[in-house]
């Protein structure tokens, strides 16, 4: 029997987080570069965001890429920016065949401009699909989400708009 046919999806949540941490220490772990820890890590991805729509989960927020991570080797840096703009090329058709919503959380105008590119392109092309909502949280922080909600607030106060 498939194993996602026994859950009892009355019992499941409707959002599910997950905090995509340990790729490197797990290649480093098997004797590997940490970047091939990383490869891998994105085909997890795929199979978590599979099986997350096939359950019915409404919402999706994968922590992909925190702010701190833009202080690691640079080599490292742009191996991960580069699977970012590969999965976001590979999963597009999943993501508009399936109508997932792809959206994201952080400082995203910090991606390279290839990434920023492919992602705002495709959060565009999907944000009127109507089944479960895909967040990347990349370039995140939790500091950084405080001063920039504290800075949004101070605009809508200044314009008047906050209640």
């Amino acid at each position: 029997m498939d194993v996602l046919a026994r859950i009892d999806r009355s019992r499941l949540p409707r959002h599910i987080a997950i905090i995509m941490d340990g790729n490197g220490r797990w290649a480093t772990g098997r004797g590997l570069p940490r970047t091939e820890g990383h490869r891998h890590g994105t085909d997890s991805v795929s199979d978590v965001v599979r099986a997350s729509r096939e359950l019915g989960i409404g919402h999706l927020t994968l922590y992909a890429f925190s702010a701190q991570n833009w202080k690691r080797d640079r080599g490292e840096v742009s191996t991960l920016m580069d699977l970012l703009h590969d999965y976001l090329a590979r999963e597009r058709a999943e993501i508009m065949d399936n109508a997932i919503r792809l959206t994201a959380i952080g400082e995203i105008e910090r991606l390279p401009p290839h990434v920023f590119d492919r992602l705002t392109v495709l959060m565009r092309d999907s944000a009127k699909n109507a089944g479960m909502t895909l967040t990347l949280a990349l370039s995140y922080g939790a500091r950084e989400e405080l001063v920039r909600a504290a800075q949004a607030a101070a605009r809508a106060a200044v314009a008047g708009t906050l209640p």
